[in-house]
């Protein structure tokens, strides 16, 4: 449904909308269309508090409600009893209410929301991260165990301790390989950097591997490799410790594997190269996937 410019309109529908340009006018509109819930409810007052949506929606007693406003940037936002909402301004979308005395917050994608019930569907959290939900999958990150696949209609707590984290990704890499499981933050830091990159998985182990990688200059018998990077368990919270390459390089010169890099690891079907090298320093909340990186090329430079 389209909006042309006019001088009146008679009735609005808010979200519908809120996708299109908002701010190319504020035509004068008789009655709007707002969506609670899974209904549309017609009002003429374009300003209209908390209280009297949830009234419209026929959830009484209204104090026993939580009423949240979805923003066209797909945050949720809590809109109080007494709180009055302008439903000419742009980026309204819709309204969400739950019979509840507390809202939950998870973090999704890097983002906060509140979410006025103690479950969540993985359904909702796709819609909430405004991707492609047969496309994308979404994942719970879990400290002590391997992130968590959240089918469509599987419900994940909100109710444990601390903030639950979720996250998407597509269901595929760009090589149709398998599963993406990445944080986000990596993600963008990998792309920016414009890394050739590839996510595995081996029963329960996962994996980066990073394709063609430059080796330091005149140090070994190969210019490139390929890096294997480990994901243990409850990263990126845990450190990735050990990293493989393939082929195996030696050191120019002396014709010898460097020291502590002899060992083969099986992964894949492919036999890496076992660099031991291990991390006692990893920082939760501010490493990640390009920490692992300098690491890799500080120990390849000073490899002997």
């Amino acid at each position: 449904m389209a909006y042309a410019d006019s001088t009146t309109i008679d009735e609005i529908d808010v979200e519908i909308w809120a996708k299109g340009d908002r701010t190319r006018h504020k035509p004068s509109v008789k009655h709007y269309k707002v969506r609670i819930d899974d209904e549309r409810f017609v009002i003429d007052d374009p300003l209209v508090t908390g209280r009297q949506l949830l009234e419209l929606a026929a959830k009484f007693p209204p104090e026993e409600f939580l009423l949240l406003q979805r923003l066209a940037n797909g945050m949720l936002k809590e809109i109080r009893l007494d709180e009055q909402v302008d439903l000419r301004a742009p980026g309204l979308e819709r309204f969400h209410t739950f019979r509840t005395d507390r809202a939950f917050f998870f973090m999704l994608d890097g983002r906060r929301f509140e979410w006025g019930a103690p479950f969540i569907t993985g359904q909702k959290l796709k819609e909430l991260a405004g991707v492609d939900p047969t496309t994308f999958d979404v994942w719970q990150e879990l400290h002590d165990a391997e992130d968590r696949l959240v089918g469509d209609e599987d419900e994940a707590d909100l109710t444990t301790a601390g903030v639950e984290r979720f996250f998407t990704g597509k269901k595929t890499t760009t090589e149709g390989s398998g599963p993406t499981f990445l944080p986000l933050a990596d993600r963008k830091y990998l792309e920016s950097k414009k890394y050739v990159f590839e996510e595995v998985t081996q029963g329960s182990e996962r994996g980066v591997i990073f394709r063609d990688m430059r080796m330091p200059q005149d140090r070994f018998d190969a210019d490139k490799a390929d890096v294997l990077v480990m994901l243990p368990p409850g990263y990126p919270d845990l450190a990735p410790d050990m990293f493989y390459l393939l082929p195996w390089v030696r050191l120019v010169g002396v014709n010898r594997y460097p020291t502590r890099a002899d060992v083969s690891h099986i992964f894949l079907g492919q036999d890496w190269q076992r660099w031991s090298r291990h991390n006692y320093e990893w920082r939760p909340g501010i490493d990640g996937i390009w920490t692992m990186l300098k690491r890799v090329e500080c120990a390849l430079e000073v490899a002997a």
